[in-house]
């Protein structure tokens, strides 16, 4: 399958560590990543313009990736919503696909079904 290629992601977790070692693993296959470590930092400072698609983790300090979502849902133009999770079950995947999530992954995300989900999201 081709890469995906001149896509700009929002990665949100408040996990610096996998925020970098997604964003490296995007690099791989053309996408460009922006990290914030919570989903306050991402609504303060560019928010979603000039991104493709988001992925927020569920669980953060402060405000959760199903409060961002509810919130950016409202918003005009907002680019799709791939939610994350360690603590994935059918409760939590059902209220984040309700809340409009385009996907929902398990955490340790499997490299193609991320690539596979962005490719879905963004229509690529």
């Amino acid at each position: 399958m081709p890469a995906v290629k001149d896509i700009t992601i929002a990665i949100i977790d408040d996990d610096q560590h996998l925020r970098e070692s997604l964003q490296d693993l995007l690099e791989t296959e053309g996408v460009e990543s922006r990290l914030y470590g919570s989903a306050e930092e991402f609504l303060d400072r560019i928010g979603y313009d000039g991104v493709d698609c988001i992925l927020a983790d569920v669980r953060m300090t402060g405000m959760s990736g199903i409060e961002l979502l509810r919130i950016l849902r409202t918003k005009q133009g907002c680019p799709p919503v791939l939610i994350m999770t360690s603590y994935a079950d059918d409760g939590m995947r059902a209220t984040a696909l309700r809340a409009g999530a385009q996907t929902f992954l398990a955490k340790p995300i499997d490299s193609r079904h991320l690539i596979d989900s962005i490719r879905r999201a963004t229509n690529d």
